[in-house]
C-alpha cells in the first residue's frame, strides 16, 4: 500500500496561530481569560478556550474578508500556514493537483441560525441578504479555501461531528492513493459563536466549547521524496465504521476491534504505542467508552494519553485534528527517541467509529519553525 507522510501543519487554535503554538500551550497550560467582552452579553459561559485575539483581516488582509464567517476564515489561515509550513510551491501544475478535504461537523452554525432567522423576520417577500448564504452551507471554509490560494483539486467537506478529521483523512487517503490528487490539505475546523454555546450546553457535553482549525499537508511518500518534502509523521493505518443502534456495549467493541485492525495493518504491537487520543467533549458515558476500549486494546502497556480539551476546550469536530497534531508534535515521545507512533480513535453517539495510527519523525515539533 502506498505510504502517506505528512509534510506541512496549520493550527489556528485558542492557544494562538501555528503548531509551536499549540505546544507550548499544551505544555505549560495557563487560566484562560474570560471572552465576554467577544461577544457581549450572549455567551451562557463567563469563560472559554476561544481564539479571543484572532482578526481574519490581520491574517488574510482585507480584499475578500468582509463576510467570512469564523469557520471559513479559522480553516483559509489554517491551510495558507500548512503550505507555507511544507514548503509546497504553487505553481500552474501542482495547483491542479492539490485538494482539500475538511472535517466539520455543521460548516458555521451562526451562519446557518442567523439565515434562518432572516427568513422568519424579514419584510415579505423574504427580502433575505443574499451575501449571507455561501455561508450557510458546509462546503464553504474548504471552497473559499480552495479559491484562496487557487487549488483546482479535489475539494470536499466531511460532515461527521466528532469523527469529522479521522473521516477527512479517510477520504483524503482514498483520494491520493487512487492518484486523483497529488497533495491534499486535509484537517477539520470547528467556530466558537453563541449559537454553538449554546448547542454545547444543552447537548450535556462536558467541559467549556472551544474552537480551532488544523489542516495538515498528506501526501505520498514518493511525491514528497521527489519534492524534496521532509516528512513531518507517516500514516500509517486507518479504518472505521458503523454500529447501528448505537448502544454503548456494542460500541465500544466496535471501536475495541476497529483499534487492533489499524494496529495490525500498522504491523504495531500495543507495546509500541507510545501515545493515544481518543474522543473528547461528549458526556460521562462517552469518556467511559473511551477508557475502557483503551484499556481493553492496551492493557497494561503505558502509553502517554494525548489530551487537549483541557487547554483548548471542546473543540468538536477540530478535536481529532488537535490531537492529531500533539502526537505529531511529540507529545508523549518519551526523551532521546527517534520516533513516536500514535494511536488516535473516535466515535459518536450514533454509532460512528475509527480509528488511525500515525509515527511521527524526530524533530517534528520544531521542524521548519
Amino acid at each position: 500500500m502506498t505510504a502517506l507522510v505528512v509534510t506541512g501543519a496549520g493550527v489556528a487554535s485558542a492557544a494562538g496561530l501555528g503548531l509551536a503554538a499549540m505546544t507550548r500551550q499544551l505544555r505549560t497550560p495557563a487560566a484562560w481569560p474570560p471572552v465576554s467582552g467577544l461577544y457581549p452579553g450572549e455567551l451562557p459561559y463567563p469563560s472559554a478556550p476561544a481564539f479571543v485575539d484572532f482578526d481574519a483581516r490581520a491574517c488574510l488582509g482585507r480584499k475578500g474578508t468582509s463576510f467570512l464567517d469564523r469557520a471559513t476564515a479559522l480553516a483559509m489561515v489554517a491551510c495558507g500556514q500548512a503550505i507555507e509550513h511544507s514548503g509546497l510551491v504553487l505553481d500552474e501544475f501542482t495547483r491542479t493537483r492539490t485538494g482539500i478535504a475538511l472535517g466539520t461537523t455543521v460548516g458555521s452554525l451562526r451562519s446557518s441560525s442567523e439565515f434562518s432567522r432572516e427568513t422568519l423576520v424579514a419584510d415579505r417577500p423574504y427580502l433575505v441578504n443574499p451575501v449571507l448564504f455561501p455561508n450557510t452551507v458546509m462546503n464553504c471554509a474548504a471552497g473559499q479555501a480552495a479559491i484562496r490560494y487557487g487549488l483546482a483539486g479535489v475539494n470536499s467537506t466531511v460532515a461527521a461531528g466528532r469523527l469529522g478529521f479521522l473521516g477527512a483523512l479517510r477520504y483524503a487517503a482514498n483520494v491520493l492513493r487512487r492518484g486523483y490528487a497529488d497533495v491534499m490539505l486535509t484537517g477539520a475546523v470547528e467556530e466558537f459563536t453563541p449559537q454553538r454555546a449554546w448547542w454545547h450546553r444543552h447537548s450535556g457535553a462536558c467541559g467549556l466549547p472551544g474552537e480551532a482549525a488544523a489542516v495538515f499537508l498528506v501526501e505520498r511518500g514518493n511525491t514528497a521524496c521527489a519534492a524534496g518534502r521532509a516528512p513531518l509523521a507517516e500514516v500509517l493505518a486507518m479504518a472505521g465504521g458503523y454500529h447501528p443502534g448505537g448502544d454503548p456495549a456494542g460500541l465500544r467493541d466496535r471501536l475495541v476491534a476497529c483499534m487492533q485492525a489499524v494496529l495490525t495493518q500498522a504491523a504495531l504491537d500495543p507495546s509500541g504505542v507510545d501515545a493515544v487520543a481518543v474522543t473528547e467533549g461528549g458526556g460521562p458515558q462517552d469518556r467511559r467508552i473511551g477508557d475502557e476500549a483503551v484499556a481493553a486494546v492496551l492493557g497494561a502497556h503505558p502509553a502517554s494519553r494525548v489530551s487537549v480539551q483541557d487547554q483548548l476546550g471542546d473543540c468538536g469536530a477540530a478535536a481529532g485534528a488537535l490531537q492529531f497534531a500533539a502526537i505529531l508534535a511529540g507529545q508523549g515521545r518519551a526523551d532521546g527517541a527517534d520516533a513516536s507512533a500514535g494511536l488516535l480513535a473516535g466515535w459518536t453517539s450514533e454509532g460512528g467509529y475509527a480509528a488511525a495510527v500515525i509515527r511521527s519523525c524526530a524533530g517534528a515539533g520544531a521542524h521548519r519553525g
